[in-house]
């Protein structure tokens, strides 16, 4: 079954996550020059190490996360940052933590 993505112009609202909410990726929306995707990951999940192949943003919107590229560096509530493409990373969540990530093709 495929996912549903957005249409341009197509609006969502995206809930704040509650406990009762399983771990998971909201794919929000997927075209030849981008993707967004919602994370949701739960006190200590762990993504292990991977690399996207575009330029990617990563935007905590709920919650504390430890990233890993290079140097651990620890993203809250209202942080962003970007890595560039095919950067190797890795995400542990510190506290329940909600990102919108935003992966940019060439």
């Amino acid at each position: 079954m495929a996912l549903h993505h957005l249409a341009p112009g197509e609006k969502v609202r995206i809930p704040p996550p509650t406990p009762s909410v399983g771990t998971g990726a909201l794919a929000l929306v997927k075209t030849d020059g981008f993707e967004a995707v919602e994370l949701l990951l739960h006190a200590g999940q762990r993504i292990s190490k991977h690399a996207v192949p575009g330029h990617c943003t990563i935007h905590c919107l709920e919650g504390s996360v430890i990233l890993e590229t290079k140097k651990p560096i620890e993203l809250g509530a209202g942080d962003w940052l970007y890595l560039d493409r095919g950067e190797e990373h890795s995400v542990t969540a510190v506290q329940q933590g909600l990102l919108l990530v935003t992966i940019i093709f060439d």
